[in-house]
């Protein structure tokens, strides 16, 4: 594996000033109109003398309709057969914008997750990459083409096609961009920036100029749909900055780094809601040592990621063990909770799907004390019930009902008064 040499070719007769790497979402690219728009941009970075890998999502709510299809066929596909199946949206929107681009004069060429060989493990469905061989990336970029991947897609070690789940295709374009030491990672999509909360919900939430890497990891697990997690992952651990942006217009967005100063002034950065978690609770186990680990082991060993935990003492030594999962799990966990309850001989189980998670985040939490308590006054303010904590050193999440999610959103933006943030402060 090799790295681009920055100042090694030229395009058009201009000295190459960068290697940049740029996602573009789904409905970037949703129709055919929003394809040529996204090539417009691309040419346009291109003639300033830059290098440029674009990663692209499916088109519009594709993979939606590929789901459909395949759950009209089975409600438990294979999962190497799935992958199969969802792998082709994005070599549509890559084959497109690839013509649109050379149709402009400007050349162009697509490759999907095997070509580029995005490697990753064997979990279909949720794969992590392991490595990119970037010699086909390199070869092309030399001859002076812009790079069109598919985004969401790689390949394990049997050579069959995986999937990195939602918002894949962020990790796909941070993991390029990395592994060619580019200078930034541009992510575009609908909305132009991070915010204090999301905007659709709350009109007041502000857009901030910068947040630090450990901000933007906690706001993308807790619900925050702009990044995928491991994407932020990825660019902390290679210190690479991403842009957060519009495709639709050219406002300025938000940039995702590094900033000592900036984790020691908000205490709270940021609201979020997630309403796709399922609370799970296996009733009267047997209060030994190894019950919870066998729990929780069969539950890794099926790919389900655990949230929330807590363990209550009931009596006669037993005890109610609850968690929370993310909807999307909730197939596969009752195939083996039940099971594993069986075989524990736990007095049931009891699974709730009518819950979501509020949390609250901020680099400065950890250095300002009271933040939770003013969290769970707020809430019994309201009269809405807290089920279940969680906490670490910058974010705080409780378990609440479904139905007092946007509630809980609108009045924790307020009280924390994160519409009053100024970009001077969020620096």
């Amino acid at each position: 594996m090799r790295k681009w040499e920055h100042g090694s070719n030229t395009a058009n007769g201009v000295g190459i000033m960068a290697l940049i790497v740029q996602k573009y979402g789904g409905t970037s690219v949703g129709t055919i109109e929003r394809i040529k728009n996204v090539a417009d941009r691309v040419i346009k970075e291109y003639k300033s003398g830059n290098k440029l890998v674009v990663v692209v999502s499916a088109m519009g709510d594709t993979t939606d309709k590929l789901i459909k299809l395949m759950k009209g066929v089975t409600s438990d596909p294979d999962p190497r057969e799935a992958d199969m199946l969802l792998t082709t949206g994005e070599q549509v929107s890559i084959a497109l914008l690839t013509m649109a681009i050379q149709e402009r004069g400007y050349p162009a060429i697509s490759l999907t997750g095997s070509q580029v060989q995005i490697k990753t493990n064997d979990h279909h469905n949720k794969a992590e990459i392991l490595g990119v061989d970037n010699n086909r990336l390199i070869e092309e970029l030399d001859q002076g083409k812009i790079v069109v991947v598919a985004g969401f897609q790689g390949i394990n070690s049997n050579n069959d096609f995986t999937t990195l789940g939602r918002g894949g295709s962020d990790t796909t374009a941070v993991a390029l961009a990395a592994s060619l030491g580019a200078e930034r990672c541009e992510i575009y999509s609908d909305v132009e920036g991070i915010y204090t909360t999301d905007p659709r919900v709350v009109p007041e939430a502000v857009k901030l100029d910068y947040i630090s890497y450990n901000e933007m990891l906690e706001l993308a697990h807790l619900g925050a749909k702009v990044l995928h997690p491991r994407s932020v992952e990825l660019a902390k651990a290679y210190n690479l900055k991403l842009y957060i942006a519009s495709s639709f217009n050219y406002k300025p967005g938000t940039v995702v780094k590094g900033v000592d100063d900036m984790e020691k002034r908000r205490s709270v950065t940021g609201v979020t809601c997630e309403k796709d978690e399922v609370k799970v609770t296996v009733q009267k186990v047997p209060d030994r040592p190894g019950v919870a680990g066998k729990i929780f082991k069969e539950l890794a060993r099926y790919n389900i990621n655990v949230d929330m935990i807590i363990q209550n003492l009931q009596y006669d030594n037993r005890n109610d063990i609850t968690f929370t999962i993310n909807k999307e799990d909730l197939i596969k966990c009752k195939k083996v909770i039940y099971r594993i309850a069986e075989e524990l001989n736990a007095g049931g189980v009891e699974i709730d799907t009518r819950v979501a998670k509020v949390s609250i985040v901020g680099a400065g939490m950890i250095s300002t004390p009271g933040i939770a308590g003013k969290m769970f006054e707020i809430m019994g303010n309201e009269n809405i019930n807290i089920q279940m904590i969680t906490t670490s050193d910058i974010k705080i999440s409780c378990l609440i009902r479904e139905n007092q999610a946007e509630k809980a959103l609108k009045t924790l933006h307020r009280q924390f008064e994160l519409g009053n943030i100024t970009q001077k402060q969020a620096r």
